[in-house]
């Protein structure tokens, strides 16, 4: 036993290696417990792109999410434009009827008294002026004698009894005639109404 042989943190004696015949440095020995030099630790190949693999597929779904939760959201803002646009308008034709249909009852009366006779001077000029400016806001005069009769727009006074010049029920008389605005009947027409003979 010699001190080389010796192993200083036991105190045990290590077996050594025969020489090679080459003349080469002896393997390490067989001794297990022998420290050996530290092995470098392997990668784990295998788990490093499943790793990435795992983290880009959750970013992915994420992406997703958000994605359709951009487009939940634009939806529902374009729905929220259209309804406001919708009740805008709305209002604005409310609006209108409103104002307008108090006014239908001066229209009626500028009209007899055009049937009395011609409209002249100041009259006249305030009567086409506001005759204009109901027209520039949608209201729309309806109802001819020769119309045939529409129950959604023509509302009947009276039945007069039949023509042979006919062929449907047809208005033959305007008592009153009728407003619209836009497809909103604002006031029916008032006919008096024939059949056909």
């Amino acid at each position: 036993m010699t001190e080389d042989n010796l192993n200083p943190e036991e105190g045990e004696l290590q077996e050594t290696a025969a020489p090679s015949p080459e003349g080469q440095e002896p393997a390490a020995a067989a001794n297990p417990e022998t420290p050996e030099a530290p092995e470098a630790p392997e990668a784990p190949e295998a788990e490093v792109p499943e790793a990435e693999a795992d983290e880009l597929t959750v970013t992915k779904m994420e992406l997703e999410e958000r994605t359709l939760d951009l487009q939940r959201l634009q939806a529902e803002f374009l729905n929220y434009k259209r309804r406001v646009d919708r009740d805008r308008e709305l209002l604005r034709e409310n609006a209108t009827y409103a104002a307008l249909t108090p006014i239908i009852d001066v229209l009626d009366t500028i009209d007899r008294a055009r049937e009395h006779e011609p409209l002249e001077g100041g009259f006249k000029a305030t009567a086409e002026q506001l005759e204009r400016v109901v027209a520039g806001l949608g209201l729309v005069k309806f109802g001819e004698v020769g119309d045939a009769f529409d129950p959604t727009v023509h509302e009947a006074l009276s039945h007069i009894g039949t023509d042979a010049e006919v062929e449907v029920t047809t208005c033959k008389v305007i008592a009153k005639a009728g407003y619209k605005i836009g497809d909103r009947v604002v006031r029916a027409a008032q006919v008096l109404v024939v059949d056909p003979a």
